[in-house]
């Protein structure tokens, strides 16, 4: 499973769902929650959150689904962060999590590198589109103004005849 996938950007946090991790645990994320729960201290609200429902529905409406079977979750979902996933370090003690954990911290970086990349990325071509923008100002006058000569009645060049009848 793809990890870059199970990271969701509710209240602006880069956040990892807790049956999402617990699925990369191999673990059930009724376990997961209770090892999180007895260790509750370790996870202020800057590491760990519940979902409100309004989060939660959106996130199912982007293409997370409720758990299939015997109804699916009935409460909102734990969202982690990046220190609460590296918390869970210190809660889940196997060779399973230890590996988990780091793939997914590198994936958190990895995912603000190239947000932050972007984020230049952005600013240069908002730059060069300002700087062109000014350029073709001076050629959409020029083609303006010979609109507007094209316009101006013409004088007839050379002689007119009449005819005489």
């Amino acid at each position: 499973m793809p990890i870059a996938s199970k990271i969701f950007y509710p209240r602006g946090e880069q956040v990892i769902l807790d049956a999402d991790i617990a699925l990369l645990y191999e673990v059930e994320t009724k376990a997961l929650n209770q090892a999180v729960k007895r260790n509750i201290e370790r996870f202020p609200e800057d590491f760990l959150f519940q979902l409100t429902k309004e989060e939660w529905d959106a996130l199912k409406s982007q293409s997370v689904t409720s758990n299939k079977g015997r109804g699916g979750r009935r409460t909102s979902p734990y969202a982690f962060t990046e220190q609460g996933v590296a918390m869970l370090s210190g809660v889940l003690n196997s060779q399973r999590a230890n590996e988990v954990n780091i793939a997914i911290m590198r994936t958190f970086v990895h995912l603000r590198k190239w947000m932050e990349d972007n984020k230049s990325l952005a600013a240069k071509i908002e730059a060069m589109e300002n700087k062109y923008d000014e350029q073709f100002q001076v050629v959409f006058k020029a083609i303006q103004e010979l609109i507007k000569e094209e316009r101006k009645p013409k004088t007839p060049i050379g002689f007119t005849q009449f005819n005489k009848k």
